[in-house]
């Protein structure tokens, strides 16, 4: 596995990109220029290049010996292979995390649910998926979930898989024409997960995985269809 220099300039970089991808301010399939995103960031080429080479690691940019640097394509065959990864992860993490999690465990997805439960009650009818607050504590959320299972490397993979993911869910979004409000999902999901009930969590953590698949194909076929 190729491991690059880190720096905090790289890491600003990286982050700075990661978001403008992931929230698709970047589009998919665009060209990512160096010169340009050193002058949007304010940042030397070395670290934009580093950033930019980490971020191709992470799926979500291409690199071309002859084109460069662009944001990776949207696909629906990525998408279903982003989402059939994700359900054999993420319920490994979460049926480890019910295992070994503790008293701190519980204390900790409760609060992250509670979070959650706030932002959601203060959005109200809204697009929850391209609010930034939300996606944060969204993201926070599920990794209270799987936090006890005791594989770092099963929780990079996961964490890298769920913001691929996350760039799909705000594509979709964008296009939504009734919104999705998965706060039910959530509370089903952390009561199972307390109540030590394995198999029920597990169950349910796959099916809300799996509920996004269909509105984000659809949302990708209807972009095409546009293209046609």
């Amino acid at each position: 596995m190729t491991t690059f220099p880190s720096s905090p300039l790289i890491d600003v970089a990286l982050t700075k990109m990661k978001k403008a991808i992931v929230c698709c301010e970047l589009a998919p399939g665009e060209k990512l220029k160096v010169a340009e995103l050193s002058k949007t960031y304010g940042l030397s080429s070395s670290p934009i290049r580093e950033a930019l080479n980490r971020l191709t690691q992470d799926g979500v940019v291409e690199a071309s010996d002859n084109k460069g640097f662009r944001v990776a394509p949207i696909s629906t065959t990525d998408f279903r292979d982003i989402t059939r990864m994700r359900c054999l992860l993420e319920c490994e993490a979460l049926g480890d995390a019910i295992q070994y999690g503790d008293d701190t465990w519980e204390a900790d997805v409760l609060g992250a649910f509670h979070r959650l439960n706030l932002i959601e009650r203060k959005l109200g009818t809204g697009v929850l998926a391209l609010d930034d607050e939300w996606s944060t504590r969204h993201k926070a959320f599920h990794f209270a979930l799987f936090a006890a299972c005791p594989s770092p490397l099963m929780l990079k993979m996961v964490d890298s898989l769920f913001d691929r993911a996350e760039r799909y869910r705000r594509f979709s979004a964008k296009q939504r024409i009734t919104p999705r409000h998965k706060g039910n999902e959530h509370q089903e999901l952390m009561d199972a997960a307390l109540a030590r009930d394995s198999e029920k969590a597990v169950t349910l953590l796959r099916n809300h995985i799996q509920n996004t698949l269909g509105r984000t194909v659809e949302a990708i076929e209807r972009q095409q269809a546009t293209l046609q």
